[in-house]
């Protein structure tokens, strides 16, 4: 079962790797396909739209059906989309429409991926491969932007996507190989398709999934835009010959996010899981401006605000999908698991559109839309703080 797990859960390393692609080259195509910055924030939240809108499908299937025909339908997604990218999009459009099926393809290998391994193991074989699972995505997502960095520094955008849908296509072959061919029996009768009713008259859940929900517009948004604000605040400011390039850079923010959010949780348990979300809600919107403004003094001080920031999102991530799994009763779990996926990945469509937005009423080579791009973003949590309060208040 060791071997069977590894190979899972490199499988989902292989497809999450070129998550990121286009965010880490978002300079390139801002001015290849003469984007405006609404529709730069379109492209990178068609992938969270497009995952919100079939996942409940996707995964619900997988009761019906073994869980192998929906991961093969979502890598075979992902590796057409970033094969789409190196050899047909050619603009807007195009591109739009190979950015929802990158997040329809994410939506099928994601949770169908983690449900292949929880069927197969037990007890603590199965606890160990889900962390395993949730801290390979994690890495594989922080090193795509240095992965399409490099790949696009040797044969260009092209190359990046290339090898993107290259190692998706390998995740097929890995999971047509190793996964079951049938579903396991299920003694339960399915729940009704979409039913979340039952989910939001848990008023605790509901607080942690809407802290999720600006959690993950927040972490969207910085990742859609971050590498791109590097880039032209190096080349406004200059920088010195110490600091790594952009998709270094937050390859490294992201690694570091990654670490301080496996200890986001442990964290809570010490302090409490309603104060240390606070905590880093109120750190978030206080870097979200602080990095908005740092384009006006200097790069490295522009870095090290985006490092921060990123820190400072993911203090609180493990923290509230804990809180909502905690909260949720036994009999709801996957519904309200679910319903905490699709509200998180709504956040993230909204995020990149939303930065787009403010870009575009100053021009992204102003520092003042950075700092309005950015800043805007402080008052979207701490409004979401404060509901999060309010409705697991309202519980008592």
């Amino acid at each position: 079962m060791r071997g069977f797990a590894i190979a899972v859960i490199t499988a989902q390393v292989l497809t999450q790797i070129g998550a990121f692609t286009l965010p880490a080259l978002l300079p390139e195509y801002l001015r290849r396909w003469n984007l405006s910055a609404t529709e730069a924030g379109w492209l990178i939240g068609a992938f969270f739209a497009a995952y919100v809108v079939v996942v409940p499908v996707l995964v619900s299937l997988t009761d019906r059906l073994p869980a192998r025909r929906i991961y093969l339908l979502g890598t075979g997604l992902t590796a057409a989309s970033h094969l789409g990218f190196a050899l047909v999009a050619d603009g807007f459009w195009s591109g739009l429409i190979l950015r929802a099926m990158a997040g329809m393809g994410w939506a099928g290998c994601y949770m169908p991926g983690l449900k292949v391994i929880a069927e197969r193991l037990e007890g603590n074989a199965q606890s160990r491969a889900v962390s395993w699972h949730a801290a390979g995505v994690g890495i594989a997502g922080a090193i795509s932007f240095a992965v399409a960095g490099f790949w696009a520094s040797l044969g260009g955008a092209e190359a990046a996507f290339l090898f993107s849908g290259g190692a998706a296509l390998v995740a097929f072959i890995i999971g047509a190989v190793v996964m079951p061919r049938t579903a396991p029996r299920s003694p339960a009768v399915p729940r009704r398709l979409l039913d979340f009713r039952p989910v939001l008259r848990n008023r605790a859940a509901t607080g942690w999934i809407i802290g999720y929900t600006v959690h993950t517009w927040e972490l969207a948004a910085l990742r859609a835009w971050a590498v791109t604000f590097l880039t032209l605040t190096i080349a406004r400011a200059g920088a010195p010959d110490w600091l790594p390039g952009p998709t270094a850079l937050f390859t490294a923010a992201g690694l570091a996010g990654i670490a301080i959010s496996v200890t986001g949780n442990e964290t809570a348990q010490r302090f409490g899981r309603a104060r240390v979300v606070a905590w880093a809600m109120a750190g978030g919107a206080l870097m979200s401006v602080a990095t908005g403004l740092s384009a006006w003094v200097s790069a490295p001080l522009a870095a090290l605000s985006v490092v921060l920031w990123n820190a400072a999102i993911y203090l609180d991530s493990s923290a509230l999908t804990a809180g909502t799994v905690q909260a949720a009763g036994p009999e709801l779990r996957g519904a309200t698991m679910g319903l905490h996926s699709m509200c998180g990945y709504a956040g993230g469509f909204v995020g990149p559109v939303g930065v787009g937005l403010a870009l575009d009423l100053l021009g992204p080579d102003n520092p003042a839309a950075w700092a309005l791009a950015f800043g805007h973003l402080a008052l979207i949590t701490l409004a979401g703080l404060l509901l999060l309060r309010r409705v697991s208040a309202a519980r008592r």
